[in-house]
């Protein structure tokens, strides 16, 4: 199960009705402070420790390290193989349905979608599922998930993948449109939601540079790391 977690939301309303759209990025708690030296992280009772920084808590494990019920999961050991499951980030704060201290259940960070959900029901209307990474893996096959600050294949399928971090919202001629960026790999993938249930990709733009000779630093190899997006209506006769 992948936990919504939406880092960035915005409201539209289409048709006369209200919907609220998240990017749901997903992420982990993680409590760190600070600290004057190792030994005085631990004794604090601090997990680990890293220049001057102390981690206190984090409900983070993967899936190659959880000890899983072996009625819930009888393939236990071929799924925890770093190739298969065993990579995979998940929070230990859920699974243990029964209380036994196994894992029943696996909960990872985030859905690597978008949603837009009923303002008043708070149901889901609609869902992206597995479009981000199809789209990126057709039209950026040699960075498919890579991270943001770092050219090389594959490099987050087993953390929270393009990681939708970014939402928002644009009218353009007769049609509604959603615009979420992802974090990790980049780019901006554009939905026409002027029907919210059924919502289609159209568009997906990518800038970034992902040959491994490029700078990954300099100013030409492209947009990296998106926070947050803002769309800019035109004033021209195109826009009416």
């Amino acid at each position: 199960n992948g936990m919504y977690l939406p880092d960035a939301a915005t409201f539209k309303s289409i048709g006369g009705k209200g919907y609220l759209l998240t990017a749901n990025e997903g992420d982990a708690r993680e409590y760190i402070f600070d600290v004057g030296s190792e030994s005085e992280c631990y004794r604090l009772g601090g997990l680990d420790y890293d220049d001057g920084e102390c981690l206190a808590y984090i409900d983070e494990t993967r899936v190659g390290d959880l000890d899983l019920d072996e009625t819930a999961f009888p393939n236990a050991e071929t799924l925890q193989l770093d190739e298969n499951l065993g990579r995979l980030k998940v929070t230990t704060t859920m699974g243990d349905t029964d209380g036994d201290g196994d894992y029943d259940e696996l909960y990872s960070f985030g859905t690597r979608s978008f949603t837009i959900w009923d303002e008043e029901t708070g149901d889901v209307v609609f869902d992206s599922g597995d479009d981000f990474e199809q789209w990126a893996a057709k039209y950026n096959p040699d960075g498919f998930n890579a991270t943001n600050d770092e050219n090389g294949f594959d490099d987050r399928s087993d953390d929270k993948g393009p990681e939708p971090e970014a939402i928002t919202t644009g009218d353009y001629k007769d049609s509604t449109y959603a615009f979420v960026a992802f974090e990790r790999m980049g780019g901006i993938i554009v939905y026409n939601i002027s029907d919210p249930s059924n919502a289609r990709a159209v568009q997906y733009s990518n800038n970034r540079d992902f040959s491994d000779t490029v700078d990954i630093e300099a100013s030409w190899a492209g947009d990296l790391g998106p926070e947050c997006l803002v769309y800019i209506k035109g004033t021209g006769t195109s826009d009416k």
